[in-house]
């Protein structure tokens, strides 16, 4: 069963409309004098509510992950596991830096996976008015200069250093994951290498997004990336230009 270009526009279009709902939700909650913690729980909460609500409405049908679904039940991971389609969606991405007033690196993720594989994708940057998507693939970006590894604000992983040491690259610390293979999409940064730890939700659209574009995608081994699983964690993962790839992967060896 392949994706059709409903999923590729309807996965764009939340992706949007939950970014959009994030951005008004969160000037009106810092205009109220909200807490950090406040902004960042009702964020999840609300776009959450959002794309379950759209989700059960026009694909009953499908299965859906989702990071703020809670604990799932046994029957409920074979449901999910044993189906052909399954969304993955992350409402928030980068709570920490959507709580923190006038950071734009956060984003909300919408993937659909067939059979295991993320085919269709999209990842909003609401605060900066943008959308990646695979109903509308951006284009293979330049070369990267100076190279550039994007990594983790508070606590960049030893794996990303040793992969910016292997590729003579500079460090930019970014927030949320989106955030971060989005700078690789859009040609800020050559490598989004991760080892800290991550669920599906995390990396599901964003790496549909990166694979429509062209760009590598896999775990820091050079394995192939599986989703729709039984444990949904997600540890590592390399988003990168395919002329970095081997060794960024060559790197990142040591730490696996």
């Amino acid at each position: 069963m392949a994706a059709t270009p409903d999923d590729h526009a309807l996965a764009r279009r939340l992706a949007v409309e939950a970014g959009e709902l994030l951005v008004e939700l969160r000037a009106s909650l810092e205009r109220d004098g909200a807490r950090p913690s406040e902004v960042k729980a009702a964020g999840d909460r609300r776009s959450h509510l959002f794309l379950i609500e759209q989700l059960a409405a026009r694909r009953p049908a499908d299965e859906v992950l989702s990071e703020e679904s809670g604990g799932e039940t046994v029957a409920g991971m074979i449901s999910r596991t044993s189906a052909t389609r399954c969304w993955i969606v992350d409402p928030l991405d980068g709570t920490r830096e959507y709580g923190e007033p006038g950071r734009s690196d956060w984003a909300v993720h919408v993937a659909l996976c067939i059979d295991g594989h993320p085919v269709v994708g999209a990842v909003s940057l609401p605060a900066d008015g943008l959308v990646f998507a695979t109903a509308d693939p951006p284009p293979f970006p330049p070369p990267v200069t100076p190279p550039t590894v994007v990594v983790s604000r508070s606590r960049p992983p030893a794996s990303a250093q040793r992969v910016a040491r292997a590729l003579g690259a500079v460090q930019q610390p970014l927030g949320s994951a989106g955030a971060k293979a989005m700078a690789v999409v859009r040609g800020h940064a050559s490598a989004y290498p991760h080892s800290g730890g991550q669920y599906e939700w995390d990396s599901c659209a964003p790496v549909a997004v990166a694979l429509s574009t062209g760009l590598w995608c896999s775990r820091l081994s050079g394995e192939p990336l599986q989703y729709n699983r039984p444990d949904p964690y997600l540890p590592d993962l390399l988003i990168c230009r395919p002329d970095v790839a081997a060794t960024a992967i060559a790197a990142a060896e040591w730490f696996l």
